[in-house]
Formats: structure tokens, sequence, C-alpha cells
């Protein structure tokens, strides 16, 4: 693989995910192309493979995975099947791009890590964050200017209105389909927010935390809190809820001399307050968000300077973290159940 001039990438799952975020960044990024999709329905696989002026489309994971002109294989499906199509990539020896959260839970993600270490095969996950350059901004300013000298504690809040699209308790999407998503909400995006200060402060070695199910208007949990641990020693608070009056999405850090906060979503403004006053930095998002970190992608698979990372490795801490919070919910909700 080192020697390709150019990685040829199949998509599994060829949803929303790809029209934008994902999709295009295959076609741009240097020595990078998009030659296969494949969705279960071949109608839309065929009608994304067009639109988007892809060469093959397929309606069968295992035939694109075969295709002796795919290099590389991007898992977009839900997390239900990311283990599935991970582990058939890997087995074909094609380095594979797993959408996040990386699996169901943290031992299907442990079965990825062991199958691509035994093959010697790459695995990589989207959590795309850690290359966007607002977050790179953040991490300059605590680290290399140290704005706020030494971080001490950290504070996450994600809340939200219940949204509409969650209202036909009999034809939910697949977020919050537990059997498909492996929980709620919190599964589906609180992933991003513990993905980026995993990057920022490195691995949380503990975590504890509650959920509940405030408005049942779906199977999994709604509202979750936790409190945490990093191995450096700092601590940290989390809190989401899905059914408030409206949204506010923030992420305090508290240092010995200022604070630092900023949004998970979105690229609304990084705020700066200490002994010097108040500044506020913006930095924009791409246009096609994991474009840059498909770009470290690339470069790895091609032997270029540099490597990916978000990893199968750190993939897999966000979804231990996710356990440890969720443990007592679904150990609660699954008693319920019998």
């Amino acid at each position: 693989m080192s020697n390709a001039k150019t990685i040829r990438w199949g998509i599994i799952g060829c949803g929303n995910v790809t029209e934008l975020k994902s999709g295009p960044g295959f076609q741009k990024a240097p020595h990078s192309a998009l030659v296969a999709v494949m969705r279960r329905d071949g109608d839309k696989a065929r009608d994304y493979a067009q639109r988007h002026g892809v060469p093959k489309w397929y309606d069968d994971a295992a035939k694109l995975i075969a295709d002796p002109e795919v290099d590389a294989v991007y898992v977009a499906t839900p997390p239900s099947t990311h283990k599935q199509y991970a582990l058939m990539s890997i087995a074909a020896g094609k380095p594979v791009y797993v959408e996040k959260p990386m699996a169901m839970d943290h031992a299907e993600c442990e079965a990825i890590i062991r199958a691509g270490r035994e093959a010697r095969v790459p695995v990589f996950v989207a959590y795309y964050r850690r290359m966007l350059p607002r977050f790179h901004k953040v991490r300059e300013l605590l680290f290399e200017a140290k704005v706020i000298g030494t971080p001490c504690i950290v504070n996450t809040v994600l809340y939200e209105p219940h949204h509409p699209r969650y209202h036909d308790r009999n034809n939910l999407p697949w977020h919050v389909v537990p059997e498909i998503s492996g929980g709620g909400v919190f599964m589906d995006i609180g992933c991003h927010t513990l993905d980026i200060l995993d990057w920022l402060f490195g691995p949380i070695v503990s975590a504890t935390g509650h959920a509940s199910n405030q408005l049942q208007a779906y199977p999994p949990e709604d509202t979750v809190s936790m409190s945490f641990a990093f191995g450096n020693g700092m601590l940290g608070t989390g809190l989401w809820n899905f059914d408030s009056f409206k949204h506010h999405d923030c992420i305090e850090v508290v240092g010995d001399r200022g604070r630092i906060s900023f949004a998970t979503f979105g690229d609304g403004a990084i705020r700066v307050e200490n002994a010097e006053g108040t500044r506020e930095f913006h930095v924009e998002n791409p246009r096609h968000i994991q474009q840059p970190l498909i770009e470290t992608i690339v470069a790895e698979l091609t032997g270029q300077v540099g490597a990916c990372p978000s990893t199968a490795d750190t993939g897999a801490r966000t979804s231990w973290v996710m356990d440890q919070v969720l443990r007592e919910y679904r150990t609660r909700a699954s008693a319920e159940k019998r």
C-alpha cells in the first residue's frame, strides 16, 4: 500500500453523512479517489453514484470489498454493522475507516482491534474533529500560548430541544433504536465531545454516570450525566439533555490562570478569559468536514509524512467511556424488559 500513488476508496452505506460531510472528501483529498459505493437499496446506490460521479455502485457489501479496484473501505452504516463490515474488510487485507461511534460497545471495538493487529491492516475511526482547524486552535491556545495556565478541570454541557423527527414512535430514526445504534442521541453525538477531550487531555481513565429517559419519546436514554478523570489528574463533568427548551453547547476548561470555552458542534467563537481580559477567536469549519482527517489517512497509507490521529485504539477508548457511563442504565432497562 505504501507504493500506491492513489488510494481508491469504496463506501459501504452511502447515506446522508456521505453526501457532504465525508463523501466528497475522498474525491478532493490529494492521492485519493472514490471509485465505488454500496447501499442495500440498489436504486439509491446507483443514484448516489450518478450524482457524485462515482464509477461503480453495489447493493452487496461483500462485492464492493472484493472489488480489486477498491484499495480501502469506508464503513458509513449504523453502528450495528460496523464490526461486521470492518472485519470483512480486514479479512480482505483492506484498510478500513469506520464511522463513529466505532461499534456498538467496547467489546466489539476490541474485536476489530485484534483483527486489524493480527492481519496488520490499519483501522481508522471518523472522529474528524481531531483535524479541524478550530480544535487545533484550541490546542494551540491551551498548550503553546498557555492562555489559561495549567488546565485543572473541564465541564461539558449539551442540551437541545426534542427534535420533531422523534415524535412518531412507530417510525423512529435509527439513532434512537438501541438494537441499531447502541443507545440514544448521547451515543450518536456525545461521543464527539468525549473523543475531543481525549485528544486534548489524554485518555479518560475513570468514568461513572447516570442516565434516564425523561420524555419517554423513544426507547433509549435522553438524559445523561457523568463525572470522569484523566490520566494526568484533571477532573471533569458532563451533562447531556435532549428535551430542553433551547440549544446550548459548551466545553469549559478552567486553569490556574484563566478559562477557555468552545462548542463541540458548529464553528462558534472560542472564548478566552484571563488576567488580560476576554478575547474571542473565530475559525471556520471546512465545507467537507471530514476531509482534513481523510487526508491524514491517505497520507499514512501512501507512506507520506505523518499519521492519522484517529485510530482504532483512540476510537475504542471513547466507546469504553460510554460503556462505563451507561452500564447501570442499560442493566436496569434490560431487567425491566424481562
